[in-house]
């Protein structure tokens, strides 16, 4: 895994911010405040995930047991990520939000939860054995 220095956490900060803003303009150009749902989702969309690997015993040398409460929170955190972006068209098609809001609204999402990933990838410790 690369380190990560300070020119990565600009260019994170950067496209979040990218993200934000695309988002909040998806809302207030067009004057209607629902794809800020999408925040809350991408947002939120880790905590599944978080919650699940402090569940399972990382100090465990024999896998006696299944994987089931990691699967559980990886099937929750794809759950978010899929509504955070199927909400926008959902709203789109129907009617509550324009379609040029819907797509600033879906790159705006993505760029948000590619930059959480993103920082959880470049700032993951090593486990030591």
């Amino acid at each position: 895994m690369p380190t990560a220095g300070l020119k990565t956490i600009i260019a994170l900060s950067f496209v979040l911010a990218i993200g934000f803003l695309l988002v909040i303009l998806s809302c207030a150009l067009y004057k209607v405040y629902y794809p800020l749902l999408v925040v809350a989702t991408y947002v939120l969309a880790p905590v599944p995930n978080w919650i699940a690997s402090r569940c399972a015993n990382p100090d465990d040398f024999v896998e006696s047991t299944g994987n089931g409460i990691m699967d559980l929170g990886r099937f929750c955190t794809g759950f978010m990520v899929v509504m955070g972006i199927a909400l926008p068209a959902v709203l789109a098609h129907s009617a509550l939000i324009g379609i040029p809001a819907m797509i600033m609204c879906i790159i705006g999402g993505l760029l948000i939860y590619g930059t959480i990933i993103s920082f959880g990838m470049f700032f993951q410790e090593e486990q030591e054995f």
